[in-house]
């Protein structure tokens, strides 16, 4: 289970409205307890493909979060990314560029813009999803 509370929710539905018509992207930084990751922080970074249909996010930004990850004495829980005009599931290629089988991987649909839809994925061998329980507090 993920948790994310609605400010954070926010950030990611604000990161990925303005990203809009290119995927948005970022990192989800926090602590573990048990099975259960709670999320601190919502690290908003930059596409720097500007596609509408994959991203790469910014290195240097990626440093960035890992010094203050540390700084925090926070883990790196996962990412997230929007899918501007498809459903909230993970595309073959987010499958096949999946490296991390413990990290949460997040998608925000934008498919139908006044109903956004938010999912957890753990994604393994690059093929295997399983969705997660997010919850919103």
């Amino acid at each position: 289970m993920i948790i994310l509370s609605n400010q954070h929710y926010q950030e990611i539905l604000t990161h990925s409205f303005n990203a809009s018509p290119m995927e948005a992207c970022g990192l989800l930084g926090g602590i573990v307890e048990g099975d259960v990751k709670v999320v601190k922080k919502v690290y908003g970074l930059t596409n720097i493909d500007q596609s509408p249909e994959h991203f790469s996010m910014d290195p240097s930004e990626q440093f960035a979060v890992v010094k203050d990850l540390r700084k925090n004495g926070w883990v790196l829980l996962g990412n997230f990314h929007s899918h501007p005009a498809s459903p909230a599931r993970p595309s073959e290629e987010d499958q096949r560029l999946a490296f991390d089988r413990k990290a949460s991987y997040l998608i925000l649909s934008l498919l139908e813009k006044d109903t956004p839809i938010l999912k957890s994925f753990r994604i393994q061998g690059g093929e295997a999803v399983e969705e997660l329980v997010l919850r919103q507090d």
